[in-house]
């Protein structure tokens, strides 16, 4: 057998981080929050040695989760707070609509959002949590939002519904 075939799980065992339960997780993603509110952080590298200063277990890949799961936006060259979730879940999206720049359809089902570079996910993560009877679902990626759903007809009340919260 391979050298690297009999040690590959001990290695694996060995390089997967240690899984955060939920209350270290919140704590985690409440110092993101305190930090982004304090300071100017316009990399992830930069928070991520802040999280660590401040005791906290992390790496760019849990950091990266933790803003997207956040809705955080980068804006102006630094990492932007989200409007408050309850009112994101309402459907206020007024916050959001200074980040959305291009509305189009795609065929009879996916419609596409185009937003300013690093705001996909939050202007998603906010269509994702209002839960529109008309969306399917959502993908993002850093400017590009691809939006499905099940008929023309719903996308049609999609993208009404958008157009009525964004100034396209």
């Amino acid at each position: 057998m391979h050298f690297n075939a009999l040690y590959a799980h001990d290695y694996a065992q060995a390089a997967a981080p240690a899984m955060l339960n939920d209350t270290e997780q919140l704590e985690r993603r409440g110092a993101i929050v305190r930090i982004l509110k304090e300071g100017l952080v316009g990399k992830q590298a930069d928070l991520v040695r802040l999280l660590k200063k401040a005791g906290h277990a992390v790496t760019q890949s849990s950091v990266s989760r933790d803003l997207r799961d956040l809705g955080v936006l980068k804006a102006s060259g630094r990492y932007v707070l989200p409007p408050d979730e309850v009112s994101r879940a309402n459907g206020d999206f007024a916050m959001l609509a200074q980040f959305v720049r291009e509305l189009r359809s795609a065929g009879p089902a996916l419609t596409v959002l185009r937003t300013t570079i690093g705001a996909a996910q939050s202007v998603a993560v906010a269509i994702d949590k209002a839960r529109w009877p008309e969306v399917a679902g959502t993908l993002s990626g850093d400017d590009t939002i691809f939006i499905a759903t099940a008929s023309r007809r719903a996308q049609q009340e999609l993208i009404g519904r958008l157009r009525s919260l964004f100034p396209l």
